[in-house]
């Protein structure tokens, strides 16, 4: 029996739903990857949810959403089995637009300020948030002291 990982079936779905013609071509991305080249000069880029693990750590979402009951708990867990499939992910980025004000006043409120992303760093991350596979590896190691520290300092201060 084949295996066809969770990242395959979103590929294969965006894909599948683009026009006849559309994935005629690649384009090389800023980091060398190939991505999908759509026929109207679009691109989708390649989904890495390895990478989208070690972001999900280091830019800070771990603060407060978790994933394997590993982060904060002020947000929605991220488990891929959450998550519906196949997934658009344009879907995705527009649930996080619609939640936008709130996370920006959280991430003002616990890490200083907004976290930013790329258009490939998010593609990364929301690949690693419907991957059940890479979400296995995912544990408390994976997170930069710097935002380990910041979470324990606000355990802290919900204690206080």
């Amino acid at each position: 029996m084949t295996y066809i990982s969770r990242q395959m079936i979103l590929a294969i779905a965006v894909v599948w739903a683009l026009p006849v013609g559309a994935q005629d071509s690649g384009h090389m991305t800023d980091n060398g990857a190939m991505s999908q080249m759509m026929s109207s000069g679009l691109f989708l880029p390649n989904m890495d949810a390895a990478k989208g693990r070690a972001l999900f750590a280091s830019k800070g979402c771990v603060v407060c959403h978790s994933i394997n009951g590993v982060g904060g708990e002020d947000a929605p867990a991220l488990d891929a089995a959450y998550m519906d499939l196949p997934m658009n992910p344009f879907e995705f980025a527009a649930r996080m637009w619609r939640g936008a004000p709130a996370m920006v006043a959280a991430q003002e409120d616990e890490l200083g300020g907004q976290i930013e992303f790329t258009g490939q760093e998010l593609a990364d991350i929301i690949a690693f948030v419907h991957d059940s596979e890479e979400q296995k590896a995912f544990s408390a190691g994976d997170i930069p002291e710097k935002i380990e520290e910041m979470m324990h300092q606000m355990g802290e201060e919900d204690h206080d």
